[in-house]
């Protein structure tokens, strides 16, 4: 009998120890100033919904940036911009401009990491990033109370189903048949900061969007088979007079 007991005492013990969750580590950040490439988006300023891309590019982190390619139209979100969580220390007096917050309509203004894909097709041979394909349950989590905040899951393997607010990816179309996820709010992540901030294709040169940034199919092809995981790849995206104000303090590709 005694024997039993300890028995059943031990399987209590290892199922109460085996649905104790670790806390996973979170990924360090790679700064800017290790970045070798970069896609610039400019704006004539923060209320504009359309802008500039150029790709830039550097050898090493003392060379300096040389532009890539024929620059391109986006659009971005329906109310400008606001800046964002990213890789840059915010300015000072941030607090004349709106910080992005969830369901604002603004993309976010900053330096922000390229380190992920998506899309509906099987992964092309061009996309050197992970990929993500996008299926039924697929889908990213913008409810501020999930523990799935900012993150693309699939409904069906995550395990832990607390939201009631997401994009269900699948459902919005041709506009992500391609995609990179933006890192914006990412590491770490504040409730309420912005979510699901992608580049993607766009509907038209005039259509803007929730709070990404969106361009023509071909542009985001282009993008994915010149941007390299290695090189660690950013999106700087801001209002010119804000970008000249800032390309020498933080070391930003040269623009007209």
């Amino acid at each position: 009998m005694l024997k039993f007991s300890l028995l059943i005492l031990l399987f209590l013990s290892a199922n109460i120890f085996a649905q104790v969750k670790t806390v996973p580590t979170p990924t360090p950040k790679i700064p800017f100033s290790e970045s070798l490439q970069a896609v610039v988006v400019t704006t004539k300023d923060w209320t504009a919904t359309s802008g500039t891309a150029q790709v830039f590019e550097r050898k090493n982190t003392k060379s300096k940036w040389k532009s890539k390619g024929e620059s391109f139209a986006v659009v971005i979100g329906k109310n400008g911009l606001a800046w964002g969580a990213g890789l840059n220390d915010l300015p000072s007096d941030t607090g004349m401009i709106l910080m992005k917050k969830e369901g604002d309509g603004k993309s976010p203004a900053g330096i922000f990491s390229l380190t992920s894909t998506f899309g509906t097709a099987e992964k092309a041979d061009f996309i050197k990033f992970p990929y993500t394909r996008i299926e039924k349950w697929t889908e990213c989590v913008d409810d501020v109370k999930s523990s799935h905040y900012n993150k693309i899951v699939n409904r069906m393997q995550v395990g832990d189903f607390n939201w009631e607010s997401s994009e269900k990816m699948l459902e919005i179309g041709a506009e992500y048949d391609l995609g990179i996820f933006v890192g914006h709010n990412s590491n770490p992540i504040t409730r309420g900061g912005g979510s699901c901030i992608f580049l993607h294709i766009w509907k038209n040169e005039t259509e803007t969007t929730l709070g990404c940034t969106a361009m023509a199919r071909e542009n985001i092809e282009k993008l994915l088979k010149t941007l390299e995981p290695a090189k660690n790849p950013v999106l700087i995206q801001l209002p010119t007079d804000s970008y000249k104000q800032f390309q020498k303090t933080w070391n930003l590709p040269k623009i007209k």
